[in-house]
């Protein structure tokens, strides 16, 4: 298949080229290359594939909410090709059995590529190390204890070299429970105005700490999540400048979003960590502008709409966020002026292939053609009513955003085309 006259984002800038892919792999690219099976896309901007190294497809146990096939076609949706999905599912994904099952599952659904995380302790509990080589040699690529963390010092100690050893890194949700006490926002102005129980940013931060001082200790890399603070942002920076082997991501909402939305108790603005102050996003958008946040993920968290229409303190965390993550991310630091294309592509593909060793991330002979095609140019409206996942909480409906996916290619085959899937 030849793709045409497209603008292809390289790492180096952006340039007109075709390219030709032959047996899944993008075997050729050049200003001219001729040959049948071409498709023209004159006016649109072609994206290696976008990885998102943090999603929620609910199955096995809560295809309620999201199962791997709507989750799939979600992720195509945007332009993601390859996903990484938590574990903490119904069994918890904690042994082969289930990353065998979570495999299998998205082989038969065909759509993007499906990378298993599994959990750090067995069952979530934080007691007893989960069975982390036999996850890794059925095909786990992370370990996470994701929507919580291991409040065992020790024992998470003991699991980053583990995961070192079998060639695997923690992916870690930091939250300190204790200091958490039942927050369900960010404690500030609008907590108070709302009534509503607040959490100290200090929750987060201490965690950070922590995994920062496990990984300059033991000399092993470790990678934090969503990352929603200012002082958040600011340990992982100094870390880094130690040469701490520290990696970290962070959500479209945390840029785009502060905890004003609260204020008027839409339950589709309660995620986790919670949404900060106009300090914290601007941090983050400065932290990804500097390189301090590696990548953009979405931790899509799609929910039942029982799930969420019910009180705030009721309710259900997170965010349905795969198929706005790429046109809020464009719009808001694109367009905003604080990222390029190549930045952007960096940060929502390369940085995740390189953080898990995952083959893809950029446009080059040789790599897999994973490709998301969009029309930078295209606005439109985000309408929840419109998602192909099963979660239709956001908190961004009725927000008018650029940048459309018009083609989402995984190993060669078009997966998505607008409006047909």
């Amino acid at each position: 298949m030849i793709f045409k006259n497209a603008s292809v984002v390289f790492p180096d800038g952006v340039r007109k080229a075709d390219i030709r892919t032959e047996g899944g792999i993008i075997a050729e690219i050049a200003p001219r290359i001729a040959g049948k099976d071409a498709i023209d896309l004159e006016g649109l901007t072609v994206f290696p594939g976008f990885i998102d190294m943090h999603v929620h497809l609910r199955e096995p146990g809560f295809e309620k909410k999201e199962d791997i096939e709507s989750g799939c076609r979600a992720a195509v949706k945007g332009g993601v090709t390859q996903l990484c999905c938590m574990p903490n599912t119904n069994p918890v994904t904690d042994n082969k059995v289930v990353v065998t099952y979570i495999l299998a599952r998205a082989k038969q659904v065909g759509l993007c590529k499906v990378h298993p995380v599994g959990a750090i302790t067995k069952g979530q509990e934080g007691k007893e190390l989960a069975a982390i080589g036999a996850m890794k040699a059925a095909g786990a690529v992370a370990l996470s204890e994701d929507g919580k963390s291991v409040e065992n010092s020790k024992i998470m100690s003991l699991a980053m070299q583990y995961a070192s050893d079998f060639g695997l890194i923690c992916l870690c949700h930091c939250e300190d429970k204790g200091l958490v006490d039942g927050g369900v926002c960010n404690e500030g102005y609008y907590s108070t105005l709302t009534g509503l129980k607040g959490s100290i940013r200090a929750a987060e931060d201490i965690m950070i700490a922590r995994e920062i001082c496990l990984a300059e200790s033991l000399s092993l890399p470790v990678h934090i999540c969503h990352v929603s603070t200012c002082s958040g942002v600011q340990l992982i920076r100094e870390a880094k400048a130690r040469g701490v082997r520290v990696t970290a991501e962070t959500c479209p909402h945390y840029f785009t979003l502060t905890d004003e939305a609260i204020a008027e108790f839409d339950t589709n603005t309660k995620v986790n960590p919670p949404l900060r102050e106009e300090k914290d996003r601007l941090a983050v958008i400065e932290g990804l502008k500097d390189g301090t946040l590696d990548c953009i993920v979405t931790d899509h968290a799609p929910h039942h709409a029982d799930d969420k229409n019910v009180e705030y303190n009721l309710a259900a965390f997170g965010i349905s966020g795969l198929e706005t993550s790429f046109a809020l991310s464009y719009t808001m630091l694109v367009k905003g002026g604080h990222l390029t294309l190549s930045g952007l592509a960096d940060r929502m593909s390369a940085a995740p292939a390189r953080i898990l060793s995952l083959p893809g991330g950029s446009i080059a002979v040789g790599q897999p053609a994973d490709l998301a095609v969009a029309d930078l140019n295209e606005e439109w409206t985000i309408d929840p009513a419109g998602f192909v996942s099963k979660g239709k909480n956001t908190p961004f409906a009725g927000r008018k955003v650029f940048g459309r996916i018009k083609y989402t290619v995984v190993d060669g085959e078009i997966k998505y085309e607008e409006k047909r899937l």
